[in-house]
């Protein structure tokens, strides 16, 4: 494929923040895009655990705006009402010692949920989800798509977006292209086992969240101090350094491990409810960022947070620019 051959039908694979942007951004200037998705809904790690008795956000825990285009993006979020502000009283653990947090940063949520925002950027477009993508092979300058759960994709395409996280990518691109293989083999990508803890005993701390340092807990919320939430489940991250050099441990190990470290923080964890949740790809990615991916000589793009520094932003922002560039292409 060069670049004037003309780019009317794309495939998205993920249905993150990433995916979503790229693929609305080049349905509004009437490119058609089909998303797949594995997963039974969109939005990625912005996500929400629910039971019956409780809801937790347990993957990304807020998000930023510093870009001009993204702060726009939020400012059409918020008045949907799939976003809103938060202001938690933070704290900072560090050195066996509690101090006040001394952030001015903005922090934004989903509302009601972490994944509305997620929701709102599905509206129009074609989603595909439990639909596991295993196979690319181009022939004849077209994209063949095979899926675990239904074989072959009977619909051909003129490029291809992997919008999944760098060992994902990695897997599909072998034997593709060289060039796409090693940045996602160069990619360093980190898990994090999540905590979501009911605690029945009176908790006698004074703060909404924590950052927590040097210790194999990092991060320390409680849900129901954001908007929209309400209930006192907890959300409880592994620090990224304990959690990708224990990812193999079963839950119950992990487990045991955080709720010892949370009890030294002075939480009475006696009788908690908790589910844990392993995120196998949670952070990390490309030590320079190059925010994405396009090769427009075979009809294929990356991108994803972790080539553009993380964050939910990084995400958006390498989506929507991913998106850019093949409108330039398909003018």
């Amino acid at each position: 494929m060069n670049s004037t051959k003309a780019i009317n039908q794309v495939a998205v694979i993920g249905a993150g923040i990433a995916g979503l942007a790229c693929a609305r951004e080049l349905q509004l200037h009437g490119i058609s895009v089909d998303i797949f998705e594995k997963s039974r809904g969109p939005s990625g790690r912005m996500s929400t655990r629910r039971t019956q008795d409780w809801s937790a956000d347990h993957g990304a825990q807020y998000f930023t705006a510093r870009d001009p285009r993204f702060i726009e993006e939020v400012q059409s979020w918020l008045q949907a009402g799939t976003a809103a502000i938060w202001k938690p009283k933070l704290k900072v653990y560090e050195a066996k010692t509690w101090r006040e947090s001394h952030s001015q940063d903005i922090r934004y949520v989903g509302t009601p949920h972490m994944n509305s925002p997620g929701k709102y950027l599905t509206e129009g477009l074609t989603i595909q989800y439990g639909r596991t993508i295993s196979q690319l092979e181009r022939r004849d300058d077209q994209w063949h798509l095979q899926c675990s759960e239904v074989n072959e994709i009977t619909t051909l395409y003129d490029f291809v977006v992997l919008a999944i996280p760098a060992p994902q990518a990695s897997a599909l691109l072998e034997g593709l292209d060289s060039r796409a293989a090693d940045i996602t083999d160069s990619a360093q990508m980190k898990a994090c086992w999540t905590m979501m803890a009911n605690f029945p005993n009176h908790l006698n701390v004074d703060f909404d969240a924590a950052f927590i340092n040097q210790e194999i807990i990092s991060w320390i919320c409680q849900n129901g101090s954001k908007p929209m939430r309400q209930g006192s489940t907890w959300t409880i991250h592994g620090s990224p350094d304990w959690s990708q050099d224990n990812v193999e441990l079963s839950k119950e190990d992990a487990q045991e491990q955080m709720v010892q470290c949370l009890t030294a923080l002075g939480f009475n964890c006696k009788d908690a409810d908790i589910s844990m949740h392993r995120w196998r790809y949670a952070s990390g990615g490309l030590e320079n960022r190059v925010g994405f991916l396009s090769l427009p000589n075979i009809g294929l793009g990356l991108c994803g947070d972790w080539f553009n520094g993380g964050r939910v932003e990084g995400a958006w922002l390498s989506g929507f620019n991913l998106a850019l560039a093949l409108e330039q292409i398909k003018n």
